[in-house]
């Protein structure tokens, strides 16, 4: 018996073959382009070129080339895109690590490399390998803790994605024709070299391999999910973060920073200490929130999305529109940009910049009570923002300062 994996007669299993590893290679094919996809997206409703207090990834040059405005319509947007994500990122992993083992007596194969052509798919396969590794235990681990990589995991996980998917286009492009090809005209019993010449007796065949798979797909789904819908959420056990128990009553739905985390004293939060302060063309404004409970209010049912993939449904905000704020230190006619400074000490964007669309959105507020009761400090009393479209962490709480104009 063989006892090197370098040699073909030490993979034994009689399960490896062509018509297996076309399978999972087609369903990665869809699904992995889907994760890039909403990947990309959710780099972009950062709206990262707005402004440098946004770009995670600075210095990410042409990779940025598809950046665009983000949308405030429809209002679900980023929950949609980020629910895809985060929940077909968990649900694929069965189906990445049975294809990395079906394949895996092709990364000990001699000789090393056999032409230049050869050698170069080697590297690339190396790099589809690790890359697809790195990609899904980093994003697994961000669902999964509470901030492991802090201040990172945005340039870590943009740059392996790219990395990742040109190997994983290229290999694509390589095999595909092949993959389809097998699917046509293998049968089960058709060996390539993949095939091992020595196999042990099975105890599956490779559909039931497949099966296998698909039914742990369906599990870490059937897990993931809930996370996004409130009947559902006791189900996400592989997505904490939005299985936690909210409470009850009208601020009883998710939440990514408590006011303890984040550092923020009630004393600061009060009547008397707290004021609003904003400026634009023609000054500053200071604003009590007495005084901006005097202004006109509007309301609007908004849900709030996490880039961790766990959202709310929508909930009443009720407060000032952003663009009457804007209004009130010169922009009567086409609001611009602002750039938010909140009370929080601690954590990642405590300040964030919003583009004009979504200043003008009229469902873009200041919002000062949500569900019919005053925010909590969880929530971000004394005022946050909530913006529709926008991830969870441009929605600003304890804000203390808005700035309108070039930023």
């Amino acid at each position: 018996m063989a006892r090197s994996p370098f040699s073909p007669a030490f993979w034994r299993s009689p399960v490896r073959g062509p018509w297996l590893t076309s399978v999972l290679g087609l369903v990665l094919l869809g699904g992995i382009t889907l994760l890039f996809v909403t990947g990309l997206l959710s780099y972009a409703a950062y709206n990262p070129d707005l402004s440098p207090v946004n770009d995670k990834t600075p210095g990410k040059g042409l990779l940025g080339f598809y950046l665009f405005a983000w949308p405030t319509d429809p209002h679900w947007l980023y929950r949609l895109t980020q629910g895809v994500h985060v929940t077909l990122g968990i649900t694929l992993i069965p189906v990445l690590l049975a294809k990395l083992w079906s394949v895996v007596p092709k990364l000990f194969a001699l000789p090393p490399a056999r032409s230049v052509a050869h050698a170069l798919e080697r590297i690339s396969l190396l790099l589809l390998v690790g890359g697809g590794l790195f990609e899904f235990v980093t994003g697994v681990l961000n669902v999964q803790l509470d901030y492991l990589f802090p201040g990172s995991f945005y340039p870590l996980h943009f740059y392996g994605a790219w990395i990742f998917f040109a190997a994983f286009a290229a290999h694509a492009v390589l095999k595909t024709p092949a993959a389809l090809r097998n699917l046509r005209q293998l049968r089960e019993e058709e060996r390539d070299e993949l095939t091992s010449p020595a196999p042990d007796a099975p105890t599956v065949s490779r559909r039931g391999a497949l099966g296998l798979v698909g039914g742990g797909s369906l599990l870490l789904f059937a897990t993931t999910v809930g996370q996004d819908f409130d009947g559902l959420r006791w189900t996400a056990l592989f997505a904490p973060h939005g299985r936690r128990d909210p409470g009850t009553g009208p601020g009883g739905f998710q939440i990514n920073k408590t006011a303890a985390y984040a550092g923020i004293h009630p004393a600061e939060t009060g009547e008397e200490a707290w004021r609003l302060v904003v400026t634009g063309r023609t000054g500053t404004v200071r604003l009590s929130r007495a005084e901006l409970l005097q202004l006109p209010l509007h309301s609007a049912a908004l849900p709030i999305a996490c880039v961790e993939g766990w959202s709310t449904s929508d909930q009443w905000w009720r407060g000032v529109r952003l663009r009457d704020l804007a209004a009130l230190v010169g922009y009567d006619a086409d609001p611009p940009d602002v750039f938010v400074q909140s009370l929080q000490r601690h954590g990642s964007f405590r300040r964030a910049a919003l583009r004009a669309n979504q200043v003008a959105d009229p469902r873009s507020l200041l919002a000062l009570s949500v569900n019919g009761a005053d925010l909590t400090p969880d929530h971000g009393h004394p005022a946050r923002i909530i913006v529709p479209a926008a991830p969870g962490v441009l929605n600003t709480k304890w804000v203390a300062r808005l700035t309108f104009g070039d930023l």
